[in-house]
């Protein structure tokens, strides 16, 4: 706000309180003006970034392109955290290889990051960026999506979080052909085969 118009906020206000001293409710009245000045000039809290949102910036900064939050990957990286929780132990191979966990997830690449000890999104990812294979996970070429989860263990109230990132589906051409000989695009795609 500039600073004539603090001096019109403030003459409205000196203008309220003689009017209103006249009157038994001034107190009620200048509860209210303070109120009513509060909620509209004011500017209102920003709202907190999401993790995606972070990350896509941190990517954007360095030429990549945006990730969405995905729910099959958010499922993933949080069967990760609660396990690592659970034993209280960081490690991919926690729950089980991380190959074997994304093996359904029909992606050309996915890669997971994994933190312990940090209590906000905002410090894992800052360990990640600080991390050359962490931050080339981060910075993956083509990612599309990703899911990001955390858990405390109820052992030793250490958080764990998983960050999985994954590119998208494999374009597959058709190999499907019609009546006239010619190749006609895939419907379904069931383990390379179209139908």
């Amino acid at each position: 706000m500039s600073r004539r118009g603090h001096s019109g906020v403030l003459a409205l206000i000196i203008e309220f309180v003689r009017c209103r001293r006249k009157r038994p409710s001034f107190a009620r009245g200048l509860g209210t003006l303070a109120a009513f000045l509060f909620v509209f000039a004011c500017p209102p809290a920003a709202r907190a970034a999401s993790p995606a949102e972070l990350i896509s910036s941190f990517r954007h900064q360095h030429g990549e392109g945006k990730v969405t939050t995905d729910p099959v990957l958010n499922r993933i990286a949080q069967e990760q955290a609660r396990a690592m929780a659970a034993r209280d132990q960081m490690g991919h191979a926690v729950l089980k290889p991380f190959s074997d966990r994304v093996a359904n997830l029909n992606a050309e690449r996915a890669a997971e990051n994994l933190a312990e000890g940090d209590d906000t999104f905002s410090k894992a990812l800052d360990q990640w960026i600080g991390s050359y294979g962490h931050r080339s996970n981060l910075l993956m070429h083509e990612a599309t999506r990703v899911g990001i989860a955390s858990a405390r263990s109820p052992k030793s109230g250490e958080t764990y979080w998983a960050m999985v990132i994954a590119g998208p589906e494999p374009k597959r051409a058709g190999n499907a052909k019609g009546a006239d000989g010619k190749e006609k695009p895939c419907r379904l795609m069931l383990n390379d085969l179209c139908l």
